[in-house]
């Protein structure tokens, strides 16, 4: 048996961004430290944080006043800086800088009044955060091709697009493509809002369906854009799966397969990968694995002063 490991592994720059926040403000200030929303969406990382004294709240209500704060790497509406400041919260704003790059577009396109279509998951807290900086008039959003057509839009209007930044990135261009035929003077952002970490991710599990009899992506459920590399893998026709943990996987389902593909999506630690690998090991002592190099190797975002 061959292993294939993606050649993208371990956090993006985003994600390792916001753990980093995290683990600074632990060192520097220590337990409690309050966090809006999971850090990011992965099991393993929340868990271990919340054994070191980190509180993950929904509700700023929750936060004792005076107290620090972090926000997710998804970002958040310009409505919960504002609470914070009122119940006079010390925050961090641990929001992913591609993602920052979105919530600067909705709010120059909402200023110039155009009508913004939001591509995204309705409930996601990265949407979620990017509508706030909308005004409620002029926001549509639409989750999937066919919803364009349920647009109450005048094709003259001054239409523009935005998008959450860890969609397929195949149908995310069939249906900007889409909105184009629909609204001739769309507008959208200089440079696609799908970050660099989701092309990148898409496009190795399409390198791995071409080698592979089976691809295991590690991700969390409730990580869009791990799911979206498992979609990836079943549309390009090769069985894919998804799995929070190493243990998790049923071995049984690779009797009889010649080549793994292993991929992870952009907020899995390392770890969850290599565990993985020693696990099919085990298994099958004879499996030689296959590394690429990563192309994101040398990708690092700046901290803010914490």
């Amino acid at each position: 048996m061959e292993i294939y490991l993606a050649k993208t592994q371990g956090f993006c720059a985003g994600v390792a961004f916001a753990i980093n926040i995290v683990e600074q403000a632990l060192q520097k200030y220590g337990a409690p430290l309050y966090v809006y929303h999971e850090i990011v969406h992965n099991t393993y990382a929340v868990n271990g944080f919340r054994r070191r004294g980190v509180i993950f709240v929904e509700n700023l209500q929750d936060v004792p006043e005076k107290e620090r704060i972090i926000f997710s790497a998804h970002g958040v509406p310009p409505s919960v800086m504002e609470t914070a400041k009122r119940r006079h919260l010390k925050y961090v704003d641990a929001t992913c800088p591609l993602v920052t790059k979105v919530h600067n577009e909705a709010a120059r396109f909402s200023r110039e009044r155009y009508e913004i279509i939001l591509i995204g998951h309705k409930g996601h807290q990265e949407l979620i955060g990017t509508a706030g900086y909308v005004h409620p008039g002029l926001l549509h959003i639409i989750e999937k091709e066919e919803d364009i057509g349920r647009l109450e839009i005048d094709t003259d209007a001054r239409v523009a697009y935005i998008t959450q930044t860890t969609l397929s990135v195949d149908e995310t261009t069939s249906m900007i493509a889409r909105l184009k035929r629909s609204f001739p003077h769309l507008m959208g952002p200089p440079r696609s809002d799908l970050c660099y970490a989701t092309q990148n991710r898409q496009d190795a599990v399409r390198e791995l369906a071409r080698l592979c009899d089976t691809i295991i992506i590690c991700g969390s459920p409730n990580s869009s854009n791990s799911n979206r590399l498992r979609e990836t893998g079943e549309k390009q026709g090769v069985e894919s799966c998804i799995i929070d943990s190493a243990e998790e996987l049923d071995l049984n389902l690779l009797e009889g397969k010649n080549k793994i593909g292993i991929s992870s999506g952009a907020s899995v630690p390392r770890i969850i990968v290599d565990q993985l690998v020693e696990r099919i090991q085990r298994h099958f002592p004879q499996t030689i694995v296959r590394v690429f190099e990563n192309p994101e190797k040398n990708i690092v975002f700046a901290l803010p002063e914490i």
